[in-house]
């Protein structure tokens, strides 16, 4: 899967907000926003194609967390980019 063409992650303060920018994205009337990890699995795959288990890689290197914890983390957000149209599956 990979992010969809038009999502990009703005930054504001502490904030991390996904907007659509484009014609393409001009229905897309949902502010989705994203946790400090959440942000940095974003800005890790940004442009690339990646898997769960990708994802969940890079949460244990650089959190050290459990990988099962990692997993679940990892699938809970490819479900809320998914349910929100941010990803191509």
């Amino acid at each position: 899967m990979k992010i969809a063409e038009g999502f990009v992650l703005r930054t504001l303060g502490k904030d991390h907000i996904v907007v659509g920018e484009g014609l393409a994205q001009v229905n897309f009337n949902k502010m989705v926003s994203l946790n400090a990890s959440a942000a940095f699995l974003w800005k890790e795959v940004e442009g690339k194609e990646f898997t769960t288990e990708q994802l969940a890689d890079l949460l244990v290197s650089k959190y050290e967390v459990a990988r099962e914890v990692a997993l679940k983390d990892a699938a809970a957000l490819v479900d809320k980019l998914l349910e929100a149209g941010i990803l191509e599956a």
